[in-house]
């Protein structure tokens, strides 16, 4: 019996989309990265969620981890203009839960914070695979969060306002640590396995009627 994650399959499905399609594919994929991945704790103002979201695929950040125990929403779609469709976003019911999750797969949990002991965005290393935790706009990250962290990171400012809009603080910190990944020599690229399953994913998600072609897939004679 034929399956859906082999590349036979992904072959398959391929020719129902165009090659600039498929070959752009390949390129993104190139830039991707799961060595760092955010996590967003409880964000009030579904603007933000959706703005980091849209930060992330643009900047190459395959997760996203979105802890929702007191505000359930979905992404605005408007503002994420369609990153949602290229990003790996995973729910969260429980802070906890998400560190937990986060911790097992190898990410050092670092809290965005100002205290005088974090680590300024340019010193901060870049060598170990962390998973950055960003707040509410209102209160910061919650107490959950910065007793388990380990480690700290701020933006360095220079004006009279202490803080910063969640949003525009991700795009600072994203866009900073990803531009020195890909000038580091470390191993921050996906597996091959990682591009492949994400190109079967992608091209799902890109064909119209894909179920009704995978199960003509399915059907046919190996």
């Amino acid at each position: 019996m034929k399956n859906t994650s082999d590349e036979a399959y992904l072959e398959y499905i391929e020719n129902f989309m165009t090659e600039n399609r498929r070959e752009k594919f390949i390129k993104v994929l190139q830039d991707r990265t799961k060595h760092f991945t955010i996590a967003m704790e409880d964000i009030f103002q579904l603007h933000n969620t959706s703005a980091v979201l849209r930060t992330c695929e643009i900047f190459g950040i395959q997760e996203l981890n979105v802890i929702e125990a007191k505000y359930g929403k979905t992404i605005d779609k408007e503002i994420a203009m369609g990153a949602q469709k290229w990003v790996d976003v995973t729910r969260y019911h429980s802070t906890q839960d998400c560190i937990d999750k986060l911790k097992a797969k190898g990410y050092r949990i670092i809290a965005t914070s100002p205290h005088d002991d974090s680590s300024l965005l340019d010193d901060f290393d870049i060598t170990q695979p962390c998973a950055i935790f960003f707040g509410t706009e209102r209160l910061g990250l919650s107490e959950e969060v910065l007793k388990q962290a380990d480690g700290f990171l701020k933006i360095p400012m220079v004006g009279f306002t202490e803080s910063i809009n969640v949003s525009s603080s991700a795009a600072i910190v994203i866009q900073n640590l990803t531009s020195r990944l890909r000038k580091s020599d470390i191993d921050w690229k996906l597996s091959d396995e990682e591009v492949f399953e994400k190109r079967i994913d992608w091209t799902q998600k890109t064909i119209r009627d894909i179920d009704y072609i995978t199960q003509k897939y399915l059907e046919e004679e190996v």
